[in-house]
């Protein structure tokens, strides 16, 4: 018999405890899946053949002239024999079905015995119970209607052939027994077919459990195997500030493993390298209270062993309400610092030595312009004097960049005739372009500040505009107070920047893609000098800008 129609055979027997407990069903399904379809149908008569032995026993003792009646005889040969097809056939050999022969041969046997033993054995009517069933629960509806015809003709069979008239039995026999076994075939077929069909969604539900636990675990390897190979910090933290997960590298820094640990120093510094982080500002404890940030600088380890890390920190998403983690990352960045700051030195060395024969050189041109004499060649040292002063312009911006701060000679200045002034000034260079100047400025607009510097500044972001303005564009400048500040803009119409270009705007020397294409002169120091000076007057800066609709810098000043 194919194996297909093996599960049909002992439905019946496995459903019978449901209700234990589940290890034991799984080693009677792991053991009636385990044997061979010979193995199942014997296994599956078992129960009837068993229960005639018992039958058998007891009418030895009770009813011994019932064994010597030649026709019970030959029933209880009949049912032996039936035993004997279900040890001795080729099940595997034969169609798909035909096991379903056994249980028709029952009900008949059963008839033959009933029959064969008269009204005492009328009992014998319940064993029709084992063929019903294994009938009614083999899938299909073919079996409830072959399990009904065969009780039927357990009664119209052996009445027939043993000579007694089927319509002088009992009514129960007669009429009863049959819808009462219909009834349990149809129950039987029913509840078989629910469970079943709840086995195979359980089973099915298992297989994708499995392919779920399957790739959560190859995930997790996946995981695992990217966070050791990164050279990445990684912390994990739960809701409560605990940790949750740490990749190696954060394991293996001698610097980070002391943050990690719950007893540990916990010494960080801001990036001045003195101000230690207070505990309600370290990183952690920020992320945790729902705080996203990236790049911030930060110092950590001993002082003769400082390095540098570049910390930013993402919020997990929240799963059934259970509460938010983060992610926290650090990115030693000690190398990179190291490089800058020498850059810087190198940057500030440089200029140093430049400044001093470039203001030699100014200082020789001035005595020689005012000396008689030179009058024929006066222009030419003219030019030689703005280019050499314009030399000591840039010289003096790259000391200014390089060590981050100005010298600031504060005093109560008004911005608005300092951006006329700048703008008056760029009046020509922008009639050379066909650019129009536009000037909206409020009066009596002081502050303390550094006119010097300030101006400086306003140079800057005028030169920008004009550098960055095609062939009759706009370029308007505005300056107002708002409240306690004052905020000063210059907005052209040029090739306006992309996100990634403003965010580097302000970082030193960079210059844009575009600039360099179209060589647009500049060494990328203005807008950095520019911010600087506004800073340590204790205001911001900022760009907004659309590409191919222009650019507007502003910055604000505080009053006081």
């Amino acid at each position: 018999m194919p194996e297909k129609s093996d599960p049909a055979i002992g439905r019946g027997r496995r459903t019978a405890g449901l209700t234990q407990d589940p290890q034991p069903i799984e080693r009677l399904d792991a053991f009636f899946g385990g044997l061979g379809a010979r193995g199942k149908v014997v296994l599956s008569q078992l129960p009837l053949s068993v229960t005639v032995v018992l039958v058998v026993v007891t009418a030895a003792v009770f009813s011994p002239e019932t064994l010597a009646d030649k026709p019970f005889q030959m029933a209880l040969l009949a049912h032996t024999a039936i035993f004997g097809l279900c040890v001795a056939l080729p099940w595997k050999r034969l169609p798909a079905g035909a096991y379903v022969l056994i249980p028709v041969l029952d009900c008949l046997a059963i008839g033959f015995t009933r029959e064969a033993g008269g009204p005492t054995f009328n009992v014998m009517s319940l064993l029709l119970v084992f063929p019903v069933v294994w009938l009614s629960v083999t899938g299909h509806r073919v079996g409830v209607a072959l399990a009904v015809l065969a009780v039927v003709l357990s009664t119209l069979v052996p009445a027939a052939t043993l000579g007694s008239d089927p319509m002088q039995g009992s009514m129960v026999r007669t009429i009863f027994l049959p819808l009462i076994m219909a009834a349990i075939a149809v129950t039987a077929h029913v509840v078989s077919g629910a469970l079943h069909r709840q086995r195979q969604t359980l089973e099915r539900k298992d297989r994708d459990l499995a392919d779920t636990l399957a790739e959560s675990v190859r995930r997790q390897q996946l995981l695992d195997a990217v966070l050791s190979a990164v050279g990445v910090g990684v912390w994990v933290v739960d809701k409560d500030g605990h940790s949750v997960l740490t990749n190696t590298a954060m394991r293996t820094d001698p610097a980070l493993v002391e943050l990690i640990r719950e007893n540990g120093p916990h010494l960080l510094l801001f990036s001045d390298r003195t101000t230690a982080v207070p505990s309600e500002d370290f990183p952690v404890r920020r992320a945790v209270q729902g705080d996203t940030f990236t790049d911030e600088l930060y110092w950590a380890g001993p002082e003769q062993e400082q390095r540098a890390y570049s910390v930013s920190a993402h919020l997990m998403p929240s799963v059934n309400n259970a509460g938010r983690g983060a992610v926290v990352t650090f990115v030693d960045v000690t190398a990179l610092i190291n490089a800058l700051a020498a850059k810087d030195n190198f940057v500030a060395t440089v200029s140093h030595e430049l400044r001093t024969p470039l203001t030699s050189i100014l200082g020789y041109l001035e005595l020689i312009l005012d000396e008689p004499g030179y009058e024929e060649i006066k222009p030419e040292l003219g030019v030689v004097h703005r280019n050499a002063s314009h030399l000591l312009g840039l010289v003096n911006d790259l000391i200014a960049v390089a060590s981050e701060r100005v010298e600031l000679a504060l005093q109560e200045a008004d911005l608005a005739p300092l951006l006329a002034h700048v703008v008056e000034s760029a009046r020509l260079q922008a009639a050379e372009k066909g650019l129009e100047l536009v000037l909206d400025a409020e009066q009596a607009l002081t502050a303390r500040m550094d006119p010097v510097q300030i101006r400086q500044v306003l140079g800057h972001l005028m030169s920008n505009a004009i550098k960055f303005s095609p062939h009759g564009g706009k370029i308007t400048a505005l300056a107002r107070r708002a409240g306690t500040e004052l905020v000063c803009s210059i907005t052209d119409t040029g090739i306006g920047m992309s996100r990634e270009d403003q965010e580097q705007a302000f970082t030193k020397f960079f210059r844009s893609a575009r600039s360099r294409e179209t060589a647009i002169p500049g060494a990328g120091i203005g807008l950095p000098i520019s911010k600087t000076i506004v800073e340590g007057h204790g205001g911001s800066i900022s760009l907004t800008s659309t590409q191919g609709e222009g650019t507007t810098a502003t910055f604000v000043l505080p009053v006081s």
